[in-house]
């Protein structure tokens, strides 16, 4: 007997949404009663092998491979809730005991769309942080999650916020679950993910153990088990979107979009003022006794602490030719032989034309990925900030959608970190590129500087002329990852 559960999306008064039964492609299979629905079978994998190719050189990997296992015991979608488990047994022929290894719970969501491994045929191989962690001995496990585009045969969106991130904690809490049955330490999980992912395990990392989304992982029958992470490492993340789109506005209000056509520059003076009073709020200090981190003073922080050590690594890495060459095209740039320095302005103008409009999260239009995965029920999208929905609908007094407090809640690490929530991760390696402008620089910077403000162990670096999605130290970050878990 097969069967599929479809949670409906909750009405704006709603806490929790309703459980009904629904037909679909995706199933579970019915399990004898009294069994452990979310057991972890050691002997349900094939064995493997994977060429790996290391600072060392090429490895040859054999592991036990675990597919396409349910994380919940009443899955909305079978096909994006399950999850797959590598296992190293021998790199180059030599055994290896992951018995305890530290797990790496490598997510791959991008553009907060959906995520299966449903059709995966062993571990991924075109992602580099997977495979290098599996070369090094660790556990690797990739969850698929919901997605901001799943609709129902109703039409309703299913994938919508608070989804994946509820299904990304019952991953957790199902590698918890089956401590001691499950190879790999389940108090050493370190979580990691690109973009929307970044955001995703930002969100692992922050609100651990968070009592927020209890009915949410409640309805999905999760595991009665903790979901706090050990460790996490957002790539580029694209989080705290209630605030995007006046940070957007500050760090690339001034720059062009592709062809050089200008952005409406009172819309984005507007939105640069709301940063100011956003960034006030937080009362975050800067690394190293900088102070107190405002709106004036940010882009002196982000050269000192950020853009300028990440050129002087990258220009001190070049041969002497190509340095010469690189400096003799950015002239902009003063290299004393050991650090590079600059100005702002000139930065701004080195990384040129912006990636989106303004707004660039909440569209007057309800056209970007963020305004769709605040959609409910048949609504595709929705509007989430007060200034986008006053400003689209011409009405200086609309007001949001009631449930979207609990929603912008829930998607955002950073009401958590100002909580200082005690269950949070307590190592985080963060990296993004500096020519990303998917986002604001000050997403990770504020990300970074909460962090360190608690106390917390913050390995935060920008890739020197990095685009989105770049990950150039990927062997720095397995090497980290032995170091944290010890």
């Amino acid at each position: 007997m097969k069967r599929r559960q479809m949670v409906k999306a909750m009405a704006a008064t709603a806490a929790v949404p309703a459980v009904t039964a629904a037909t679909g492609p995706a199933s579970a299979t019915a399990r004898p009663k009294g069994r452990d629905p979310l057991a972890f079978d050691p002997d349900a994998h094939t064995t493997l092998t994977a060429s790996v190719v290391t600072d060392e050189g090429e490895k040859t990997v054999t592991y036990r491979f675990f597919k396409a296992i349910p994380y919940v015991a009443e899955p909305v979608d079978l096909t994006y809730q399950t999850l797959n488990v590598s296992v190293p047994v021998a790199v180059d022929g030599h055994p290896v005991d992951a018995t305890r290894a530290p797990i790496l719970l490598s997510n791959a969501v991008g553009g907060y769309m959906p995520s299966s491994t449903a059709g995966a045929t062993g571990i991924s191989l075109n992602r580099p942080n997977p495979p290098l962690a599996l070369a090094a001995g660790y556990v690797v496990v990739e969850p698929g999650a919901r997605g901001r585009t799943l609709v129902d045969a109703d039409g309703t969106y299913y994938g919508v916020a608070p989804a994946a991130v509820v299904d990304l904690k019952a991953a957790v809490r199902y590698l918890r679950h089956n401590e001691g049955r499950i190879p790999g330490n389940t108090d050493r999980i370190v979580a990691t993910g690109v973009s929307a992912g970044g955001a995703l395990t930002s969100l692992l990392g922050a609100t651990g153990d968070s009592r927020s989304y209890e009915p949410y992982l409640r309805a999905l029958g999760a595991a009665d088990a903790s979901d706090a992470i050990f460790a996490a490492a957002p790539y580029c993340p694209i989080t705290d979107l209630e605030h995007a789109d006046m940070a957007y506005e500050w760090n690339w209000g001034g720059n062009p979009l592709a062809g050089g056509s200008p952005v409406d520059q009172s819309l984005s003076r507007e939105l640069r003022g709301q940063f100011a009073e956003y960034q006030a709020s937080l009362r975050l200090d800067g690394r190293g006794g900088f102070g107190r981190l405002t709106a004036r003073n940010y882009d002196t922080y982000l050269v000192s602490t950020y853009l300028e050590p990440s050129a002087s690594r990258y220009l001190a890495a070049l041969a002497d030719d190509d340095r010469a060459r690189y400096l003799a095209a950015n002239p902009w740039i003063d290299w004393n032989g050991h650090r590079a320095s600059f100005a702002w302005a000139d930065f701004l103008t080195h990384v040129g034309a912006r990636r989106k409009n303004v707004p660039s999260f909440d569209a007057f239009d309800l056209s970007t990925p963020e305004n769709n995965l605040f959609g409910r029920g048949t609504t595709r999208a929705r509007h989430f900030t007060p200034w986008s929905l006053r400003k689209a609908t011409g009405d200086d007094r609309a007001r949001l959608d009631a449930d979207l407090r609990e929603q912008l809640g829930l998607m955002n690490p950073m009401p958590s970190l100002a909580r200082r929530n005690p269950h949070r991760a307590r190592h985080w390696f963060i990296r993004v590129g500096t020519k990303d402008s998917d986002t604001s620089l000050t997403v990770v910077g504020n990300l970074a500087a909460a962090l360190e403000n608690l106390g917390d162990d913050v390995d935060a670096f920008m890739y020197w002329d990095g685009g989105h999605g770049v990950n150039l130290d990927a062997p720095d970050f397995i090497d980290w990852v032995g170091r944290v878990c010890r």
